[in-house]
């Protein structure tokens, strides 16, 4: 009989296709691939059959609500490291195993500098209003239309040095950029080694910095660590950017912070309640959105699903009588 390992939000079609899925090769493991986002309510039928689950990041909640409705589930995996998604003391008490992963810091660098650049440039506006039929415009009301700008000579403020920010403010001297970090006494350990200037002051720290970017660990600390008082004290020209998680900011802050403009632009790549909750930064005009790509890509995905497929092998196989 087979093993059913159900890979949920597999959006583009794609982990069936990897190299990594030759980890399955020779085995009784059927691949069950669902493509699409899908309610809480109906995750309990499209489970019903699954021995195991993958997961891609946190696109999907486990909560006690549904394992509870999930009585052959006997493994979950969870790409990268664990998260919040899962409840993990409803795991233990149900008897289902977790495993968990290991990232790279590249990819979501790179996409946090993408982003940069394109942010400073206003590339999400022009791109807009060319698709509209307009020619270097980024707004379609001419009063509220601002010129982009170069890096070189400006100052990156890093909020989170760990592995992510510290590829980010390598980037960034590259570019002929300044760069000021901000965060724990990690942070500060980290900047004295990388030779980046460290400013403790959170507010002198932001109101000084051309580009702000966001680096930070999602923890019952972290949650809303970035309030309204703070987005306030950017400047009128400044840039966040935020490739870490959207909770990071208190709900609803930085929409009412662009509408009243500190800072004058945002370039995010995640959001609350995703996929539906990326629509209304979508609409705004200072805002370049992503949908969550700083992980999506091939060498990440590689990554990501050569250990959990070879996880799945190893925990059914230790299973066998």
């Amino acid at each position: 009989m087979s093993i059913t390992v159900t890979v949920l939000n597999d959006y583009q079609g794609c982990c069936a296709f990897l190299d990594a899925a030759h980890e399955l090769d020779g085995s009784d493991i059927r691949l069950d691939i669902e493509h699409r986002h899908l309610a809480p309510a109906a995750l309990p039928a499209r489970l019903a059959e699954s021995d195991a689950v993958i997961l891609i990041r946190e696109r999907t909640r486990l909560t006690r609500e549904l394992l509870e409705q999930l009585p052959k589930l006997k493994l979950v995996v969870q790409t990268g490291r664990l998260s919040s998604a899962i409840d993990l003391d409803a795991c233990r008490e149900l008897g289902i195993e977790i495993r968990d992963g290991n990232g790279s810091p590249v990819a979501p660098a790179e996409l946090s500098w993408l982003l940069i650049l394109a942010g400073s440039r206003r590339l999400g506006g022009y791109l807009a209003r060319q698709a509209e039929g307009e020619w270097q415009r980024t707004t379609p009301r001419l009063e509220e239309e601002s010129l982009g700008y170069t890096l070189h000579g400006r100052t990156l403020g890093i909020w989170g040095l760990g592995k992510i920010g510290s590829l980010v403010a390598g980037y960034a001297k590259a570019f002929g950029m300044r760069v000021v970090a901000h965060g724990r006494e990690s942070s500060a350990g980290r900047a004295f080694e990388l030779g980046v200037e460290f400013e403790p002051n959170r507010r002198a720290f932001l109101s000084r910095c051309d580009v702000v970017s966001l680096h930070l660990k999602l923890t019952a600390e972290t949650r809303g660590l970035v309030t309204a008082a703070d987005l306030a004290a950017m400047r009128a020209d400044a840039l966040l950017v935020n490739t870490s998680r959207a909770e990071l900011i208190r709900p609803g802050a930085l929409l009412d912070a662009l509408d009243a403009g500190r800072p004058g632009a945002a370039a995010v790549d995640v959001f609350e309640n995703e996929p539906a909750g990326a629509v209304a930064y979508q609409a705004h005009s200072r805002v370049l959105a992503t949908p969550h790509i700083g992980f999506v890509e091939k060498d990440t995905y590689e990554l990501y699903f050569s250990t959990a497929f070879r996880q799945v092998r190893e925990f059914f196989e230790a299973r066998r009588p």
